[in-house]
């Protein structure tokens, strides 16, 4: 079970996010991330930011419905995702699932990507989650799941990335250095069902996307 929280990035479609919310324990919105639960017609238990991208309809189905809002200034140094994030680091779910980070602005999209390495989310298992993808921050190791051919890309964040081994690989590294800012873990695919990622010293975000 995980907490769910969407964002207020491009999300083209939203039916195929239904299963995830059946296996939700909490459901939130940053800010202007309530319009995907609007669409699926699913009430947010708590909706965090500074409430400046909520359209009047959008506004007038969450207060008749009573949701809960954890509303701040608009100037502030945390984005609403960062502040929604900042939040469920505190709560008991060991698990936090992300919609609708990506698209519109570049400079939100790659905020929001950063936002996985944030300090208070070490003890967190973070997703990114698209229709066909998933990303999250490999610390230390991690098994990705999949079917023979999958894309998986492992991409160094703030700094390089040291004694990375990977396992269940078309091209396997054994406690390899990847250079932050070069492209050399992307696009690997899987030769087994399972698959492993290990890194010494660094960070990775690891993206599987699904054939």
């Amino acid at each position: 079970m995980a907490l769910l929280i969407f964002a207020n990035g491009v999300l083209d479609e939203v039916e195929w996010i239904r299963p995830y919310l059946a296996q939700a324990t909490a459901v939130w919105a940053a800010d202007g991330g309530s319009k995907h639960l609007y669409r699926l017609q699913r009430l947010p238990d708590r909706v965090i930011g500074d409430m400046d991208s909520l359209e009047p309809e959008l506004q007038a189905w969450l207060t008749t419905h009573q949701v809960r809002f954890d509303q701040h200034p608009v100037e502030k140094d945390e984005t609403d995702l960062e502040l929604a994030l900042l939040l469920a680091a505190e709560q008991p779910e060991p698990e936090i699932w992300l919609f609708g980070l990506l698209g519109g602005r570049l400079d939100q999209m790659l905020a929001n990507i950063f936002l996985l390495t944030h300090p208070a989310l070490a003890h967190k298992q973070v997703q990114m989650i698209t229709p066909t993808e998933r990303a999250w921050l490999v610390r230390e190791q991690t098994e990705i799941v999949g079917q023979v051919g999958d894309l998986v890309s492992l991409i160094p964040l703030v700094g390089d990335a040291h004694g990375v081994s990977t396992t269940g690989m078309q091209w396997q590294l054994l406690a390899e250095t990847l250079h932050f800012g070069q492209a050399r873990g992307v696009s690997n695919r899987l030769t087994a069902e399972k698959a492993t990622a290990r890194v010494q010293n660094g960070l990775l975000l690891c993206i599987h996307a699904r054939q």
